[in-house]
């Protein structure tokens, strides 16, 4: 079971400050949906909650890091105070993190896990037990393409985002064998025009594979195509549908045909394009 539709429905969204997560805060509030709205960035986020007052709906805001595991379960149980229940969770805040792997600091890897993977699961845990009470819930966690297939010099994001997918595929088939009243999504976007490659922490030993960190993020760019508000529009639509994976943009349809081929191919086409690459830098 899932939500059925979203008007009147309570959702709480991480990460809304900016990105996917507040083009996700306007078309729920466009779809008659109250929101709950967290983010580390206070005042983007009050940015986010003025464009989504005075639409008829609910609109709350809490600044939470959603790596600490104790403000997550706080602002869960405020949600529900404020707004009587909630019915949809949406993990999407994250980071990103350009470093070989034998270069990368451990202390670069734990803040990008912390974020990345653990704030999902503070979040699914900390909402599960309210969604069950609403009578109809549905947990959406944000994974990526690269959860879908690993990159060169993203070791980091790629262990975080396939272990949402793990974590979420898991999640779903637990709340199916329990008949439960919530239901789960892993949502895969392709490149969105974000400012997460813009804010990523780029390490210097990825520059001989994938340029230098200017270059890096224009690349970012210029292959990114999809908007964050068709996101929005395609995550919200997957959720009504009671999708287990939503693949949003046209490459994250691409990234998912190539990782069912050998794993050889894709591999071996990558280096061979980052060899080039060097040669030509």
């Amino acid at each position: 079971m899932s939500v059925r539709g979203y008007r009147d429905r309570v959702v709480a969204v991480t990460g809304a400050a900016s990105g996917i997560g507040r083009a996700l805060a306007h078309e729920l509030v466009a779809r008659g949906a109250h929101v709950a709205l967290s983010d580390v960035d206070e005042s983007g986020l009050a940015d986010a909650v003025l464009a989504c007052e005075g639409r008829g709906v609910k609109v709350t805001s809490a600044v939470v890091d959603v790596a600490d595991r104790d403000a997550v379960l706080r602002w869960a149980d405020d949600v529900v105070a404020e707004h009587g229940s909630v019915n949809v969770v949406v993990n999407n805040a994250g980071v990103a993190l350009s470093a070989t792997v034998a270069a990368m600091r451990e202390e670069d890897l734990r803040w990008l896990m912390d974020i990345d993977f653990w704030g999902v699961v503070h979040g699914t845990q900390a909402f599960l037990p309210h969604l069950e009470a609403s009578g109809e819930g549905h947990v959406v966690n944000i994974s990526s393409v690269f959860g879908l297939m690993a990159i060169p010099t993203q070791s980091a994001y790629n262990a975080a985002k396939f272990a949402v997918r793990g974590f979420t595929d898991a999640l779903r088939m637990e709340l199916e064998i329990a008949g439960s009243c919530v239901s789960a999504t892993t949502v895969h976007p392709g490149g969105i025009r974000t400012n997460i490659a813009r804010n990523a922490r780029m390490d210097p030993s990825m520059a001989p594979i994938a340029g230098d960190a200017d270059g890096a993020r224009d690349g970012f760019d210029r292959v990114a195509r999809t908007t964050p508000e068709a996101a929005a529009r395609q995550i919200l639509d997957a959720v009504a549908r009671d999708r287990r994976r939503a693949l949003i943009g046209p490459d994250a349809v691409a990234f998912d045909l190539v990782s069912r081929l050998p794993a050889a191919v894709p591999q071996r086409v990558m280096v061979l394009g980052s060899r080039l690459g060097r040669f030509r830098r």
